[in-house]
């Protein structure tokens, strides 16, 4: 499943009130069996974005939003939590967590799990900044 996330359309697209104040826009993502969903979505470059992600599997989970250099220092690293740095965070069982992301230039960026051998499974995801 794929979303496209401009400012003008986020109130619509997450079931904001039309013309409702607020500093971002916002994707909420759901990590179940150890999956990312959507596991791609479509930002507009210069936005703003607060991520919402809910944890609904009964272990622990990171997203950490990055390039393929950032993805690649994670899965060689050994922080054992994240949240200090935009577009990280960890996300305990059974938990919501939020992390906010200004984009830049167009190009794609991967969404990444860490923690071991989670990534290797497949679990990530893709942003497409347009």
């Amino acid at each position: 499943m794929k979303f496209l996330v401009t400012a003008a359309l986020a109130g619509l697209a997450f079931g904001c009130a039309p013309g409702a104040a607020s500093s971002n826009d916002s994707i909420e993502i759901v990590i179940e069996h150890s999956r990312f969903r959507p596991s791609q979505v479509e930002v507009a470059a210069g936005t703003t974005v607060t991520f919402v992600i809910r944890n609904d599997d009964p272990i622990a989970h990171e997203f950490i939003l990055g390039d393929a250099e950032v993805q690649s220092v994670h899965e060689q690293g050994t922080e054992a939590h994240h949240g200090d740095k935009p577009g990280e965070v960890s996300i305990a069982a059974g938990a919501t967590a939020t992390t906010t992301y200004t984009f830049g230039a167009p190009g794609e960026l991967i969404i990444g799990c860490h923690l071991p051998g989670h990534y290797d499974y497949g679990m990530r995801g893709a942003v497409e900044v347009k």
